[in-house]
Parts: C-alpha cells; sequence; structure tokens
C-alpha cells in the first residue's frame, strides 16, 4: 500500500511541473502563483530596469556630450535645420557662464537643484514668477520633453537630484550653455555668439553676454542684436548680477 501511495504522489507531482517549451506564464498559474501577483512582480522588474537604464543615461551625459536633445529634435523636424555646435566650458568667456547663472539662477553654486527660496518667493507671488534652475532646466532640455504636465514634472523632481549628485557643476553648466535655445533654431552659446554678434563665444564681451542671457527663457520673442526696451534694462542687471556674483563666491563652484 505504500509503495502504491507513492507512485500516485509522484505522478501528481510530475503532471504538476511545467514541460519544457510550454508557456511560462501558464505554468506558472498552474503551481499556484496568482495572475496579480505574477503581474505585481513583472512590473517591479520593469520598474527597476527603467531606474537602472536612467542611471545609466544620467551618469553617461556627466561624461558624454549630448548628441542632441528631444527639443531640438522637434525643432530640427519643424524648421528642417538647427544651428548648433558643441564647445567645451574652457572655450566659452567666464563673464557669458556668469551672465547666465546671474539671469536665470543666482543661487546656483548653494542648491542641490532645487532653489528653495525661489520656489518660496514664486508661490508668494502667486505662481507668476519662475523658479526653475539651471539643473532642472537642463533636466528638462537634455531628457525628457515640453510641457506642462505631471508626468515630466514627476520625472524631473526624480531626475534633478540625481544629475546633481553624479555631475559637477561646471558639467551642469556646460551641458546648459551648449543646449539651450537663443533664437528660433539657434542652439548654445556657440551658434547664438556667431548668429547675434559674428564673434567666436570665448570673444563675447560684458555686454553682448549679458544680452544673450537677457533672451532667456523667451528667445523667440526677444533680440540680443537688436534688444527691445525690456532686453536692454534686463542686460545693464544682468551685467550688475554677473559682477556681483564673481565677487561674493557665487561663482566659484564653476570657475574654481
Amino acid at each position: 500500500m505504500a509503495r502504491s501511495s507513492n507512485r500516485k504522489t509522484g505522478k501528481s507531482k510530475r503532471k504538476t511541473a511545467a514541460k519544457p517549451g510550454a508557456d511560462p506564464v501558464r505554468a506558472a498559474f498552474r503551481v499556484g502563483i496568482s495572475p496579480l501577483r505574477w503581474l505585481r512582480r513583472w512590473v517591479l522588474r520593469g520598474l527597476l530596469a527603467a531606474v537602472l537604464l536612467l542611471t545609466l543615461w544620467i551618469v553617461a551625459y556627466g561624461a558624454i556630450n549630448p548628441p542632441t536633445t528631444p527639443y531640438i529634435l522637434s525643432e530640427k523636424r519643424r524648421l528642417g535645420a538647427v544651428d548648433r555646435i558643441w564647445v567645451p566650458f574652457d572655450a566659452v568667456a567666464p563673464v557669458m557662464a556668469r551672465s547666465v547663472v546671474a539671469a536665470e539662477d543666482a543661487n546656483f553654486c548653494a542648491h542641490w537643484g532645487f532653489d528653495m527660496s525661489a520656489i518660496r518667493a514664486a508661490l508668494e507671488d502667486g505662481g507668476r514668477r519662475g523658479a526653475s534652475t539651471i539643473s532642472q532646466q537642463v533636466v528638462k532640455n537634455a531628457y525628457l520633453w515640453q510641457g506642462r504636465n505631471w508626468a515630466r514634472k514627476a520625472l524631473e523632481a526624480v531626475m534633478t537630484p540625481a544629475v546633481e549628485a553624479a555631475w559637477s557643476k561646471r558639467r551642469i553648466l556646460e551641458v546648459y550653455l551648449n543646449i539651450v535655445e537663443f533664437d528660433e533654431g539657434i542652439f548654445g552659446v556657440e551658434a547664438a555668439a556667431r548668429h547675434y554678434f559674428g564673434v567666436g563665444p570665448d570673444a563675447l564681451s560684458a555686454a553682448q553676454a549679458a544680452r544673450l542671457a537677457a533672451v532667456l527663457p523667451n528667445p523667440k520673442a526677444r533680440d540680443a542684436a537688436r534688444p527691445g526696451a525690456f532686453v536692454q534694462r534686463r542686460a545693464a542687471s544682468i551685467m550688475d548680477g554677473a559682477e556681483t556674483i564673481r565677487r561674493d563666491g557665487r561663482a566659484a563652484c564653476f570657475e574654481d
């Protein structure tokens, strides 16, 4: 009787085993894994793979110059061509780097990706002023799509501290200067310097650098070569700000 019982048990076990080449999903369900548990497991694996790929992408751009961006690609499709040539940070006039920091993110050297004081000021002002840092703009332009939606904002919020952790401040500013738009189809400081002033980015004067920074963040509506009253006032303020951050040490993180 005992042997008969053992043989029956063996047969039962063999019946539940998956056959070679059988559907793994059906096999999993046969041995007692619920569909919900199986789905949860594969969703988790997918999320982990996405996080790993995103991390590798962020680390890669810390050393490899982004060949293009989603926005540059969309503008190239729309316009037919864009003007952009990558230049290393050392080939850009120092006053240009100070000017964009003064214009867009005066506390660039002090924050970890988000300027909390600027965010509080923007909230108190009813959201009429921007609080986006240069680091956030780099993440949005280098990795993500344009537009205001919660999915993009959530990714930006996760990726910005990761970029700050993986890259130096100098690298963040270098990438920013090479991917930001200065006019329709004009991307990066090298193309902008030639387009507006006929000089290389290393030869920009303080006034020219301030004018380029003054067209941000609305370059399609502003002109650095023939500035209107608003751009002139903003450029004058940026020149003062660039000199101020040079004197008080707020440029130290990218100039040392």
